[in-house]
């Protein structure tokens, strides 16, 4: 049973990642990696260690006007307290400057099992197909404008 249990906690901790950057709860989002975690971009963005990644994640996102990110299971290979794996990523967005991107990509993960649950110990992005073709559509809401509060829980 604790397989299916690492299992289902690592795949929330990756669904936290994608919520917590939605929302743009950078508290959250760092607070996900272990305090020698790397979150990498390349060759965007390389950041270690959660003060860093949260700072790196708020000056990232403060270039979009918009932006949403789907992720996909993948595999997860669990190894006592340590465990790698994959997950695949659809992202779309306008830049501030009017520019536009859209991707596909994987995320190549390290995790950790620690007294609050696994986290990440490494998350590094490639990209596997980019479109910088114009989103002709618009924002119809804010980060955190979700009715209810609902992008406040967590």
């Amino acid at each position: 049973m604790t397989a299916f249990e690492d299992r289902v906690e690592i795949e929330a901790l990756r669904g936290e990642f994608t919520d917590a950057g939605m929302v743009r709860d950078y508290d959250r989002f760092s607070s996900l990696f272990t305090a020698d975690g790397r979150w990498c971009i390349p060759p965007v963005a390389d950041f270690t260690g959660p003060d860093e990644i949260r700072a790196g994640v708020e000056r990232l996102q403060a270039n979009w006007e918009f932006f949403v990110q789907t992720a996909h299971p993948g595999v997860i290979r669990i190894d006592g307290d340590t465990a790698t794996g994959r997950a695949y990523i659809a992202e779309l967005g306008r830049f501030r400057d009017g520019s536009s991107h859209a991707n596909h990509a994987i995320y190549h993960d390290r995790y950790r099992r620690t007294p609050d649950g696994w986290r990440f110990t490494e998350r590094v992005y490639e990209m596997r197909y980019v479109d910088e073709t114009p989103l002709l559509g618009k924002v119809s809401s804010t980060p955190g404008s979700a009715p209810g509060g609902a992008a406040s829980s967590g």
